[in-house]
């Protein structure tokens, strides 16, 4: 209301009695400024608490890149630990998205047994990370 009624003394060229009432012209200027206010917060950033901020700040730069490669090459190692059966099935299921059906076609064998190599490949993958101290 405050913001209105100062917009409507800074600017009282902008009422022309011609057009209508003074009460709808400070109407349709109260409009444009909540209209205004609601495009001004959605263009700028969402803002979040002081918390995200500290840890944001906690962390070194580029710590997170280096856990990550740091991480990747763990999980490398673990799979290379594998058998070839098993780092064969997941690599086609997982890492080229292939489905069961299709895996099956490329590697030759049913979709039985790539189902069950899957599931004991991961089971492997998994034991291979924790004893690299890694929690899948």
């Amino acid at each position: 209301m405050q913001e209105t009624l100062l917009r409507a003394w800074q600017h009282p060229a902008a009422f022309d009695p011609e057009r209508g009432p003074a009460r709808a012209w400070l109407c349709a200027v109260a409009r444009n400024l909540v209209i205004d206010a609601r495009r001004a917060r959605g263009a700028r950033p969402t803002e979040v608490d002081g918390e995200v901020l500290e840890r944001v700040a906690e962390q070194a730069p580029g710590e997170d890149e280096i856990e990550q490669a740091l991480q990747s090459w763990a999980v490398a190692e673990a799979i290379r630990t594998l058998s070839l059966e098993h780092r064969a099935v997941l690599l086609e299921t997982y890492y080229r998205g292939r489905t069961m059906v299709e895996a099956a076609q490329v590697l030759g064998v049913p979709v039985g047994t790539v189902k069950s190599r899957t599931y004991y490949a991961l089971k492997a993958l998994r034991l291979a990370l924790q004893e690299r101290g890694i929690e899948p």
